[in-house]
């Protein structure tokens, strides 16, 4: 039990501390992954996700009190600490703007690393984790056939749960589209998008930070426009498509050259130019 807490905690202290880094670690890809499709692509939100994946760890444990295979239930656990871990990491670092609280990485390391700290210690001291020398009993050893079982079982579900959300999501989306078009009314393909002036204005306030040599700031202004940006996208995509497609190309660059691994002044700069350039 303690193990799993100090897992969780070690996955949220790893995953504010990546982003404060700007890195991304293959071993964890799958779990990140998982995170990742129900927080922000099924639009679950970080609190929600985390909830539901603690919900999922408990159903597994309760599993392998009823003779699931150990050796499974300890991987499909290990993989479900990683998107638990994460959320709990973005819900409290993320500004609200993202559905998060706003206490920042450092804030949020910070208070992990000391409840990992006070975990590994109240361990010393009551010496909880000990385990008592006992006799050894011949364990049961799972049958492969039975293995192979729950392992297709497994699979099975995790393909009906993906499956279910994607569809779920794209409905969410058509009908979102349908909304906004039928608001739109007799508005046509051609007509113009409208007041921009709230991305002109990140945009601009990101061209200030870069000029002043602030490209940290600057990325971090960035991804408001990002935000705004894809939250519009179903209004502004219905008036005019063509239009929209030439802006978003354009505010695509300003993220790849903001978020780039060596970000380059002039390349940020060229790119807003031309965005703002497309926007007025």
């Amino acid at each position: 039990m303690f193990f799993w807490i100090i897992k969780v905690l070690c996955t949220t202290v790893g995953e504010t501390a990546s982003d404060f880094l700007n890195i991304n670690l293959f071993t964890f890809a799958l779990g990140t992954a998982t995170g990742d499709l129900m927080a922000e692509s099924l639009g679950f939100g970080y609190l929600v996700t985390g909830i539901l994946i603690a919900a999922v760890i408990a159903v597994v444990a309760a599993a392998w009190r009823f003779k699931m295979d150990p050796i499974l239930a300890f991987w499909l656990v290990y993989i479900m600490t990683r998107p638990l871990g994460a959320s709990l990491g973005d819900y409290l670092s993320q500004p609200s703007t993202y559905g998060g609280v706003g206490l920042g990485v450092a804030v949020t390391s910070a208070i992990f690393l000391l409840a990992i700290m006070a975990t590994v210690i109240f361990l010393a001291v009551i010496k909880k984790d000990l385990i008592a020398r006992t006799p050894i009993k011949e364990e049961t050893v799972s049958k492969p056939f039975t293995v192979k079982w729950q392992l297709g079982i497994v699979a099975f579900l995790l393909v009906i749960l993906v499956g279910t959300g994607f569809l779920w999501s794209q409905t969410t989306l058509q009908n979102e589209v349908s909304s906004q078009g039928e608001m739109a009314g007799n508005v046509t393909q051609t007509e113009p998008l409208g007041d921009l002036s709230n991305f002109t204005k990140i945009e601009e306030d990101t061209l200030s930070l870069v000029e002043a040599g602030d490209l940290s700031g600057a990325k971090s202004r960035v991804d408001e426009l990002e935000v705004a940006w894809d939250n519009a996208t179903a209004r502004l995509k219905s008036m005019n498509k063509a239009k929209w497609t030439e802006i978003d190309n354009t505010i695509d660059e300003v993220l790849s050259q903001l978020r780039a691994r060596h970000q380059d002044a002039p390349a940020c700069k060229a790119a807003l130019n031309a965005s703002l350039a497309v926007l007025k």
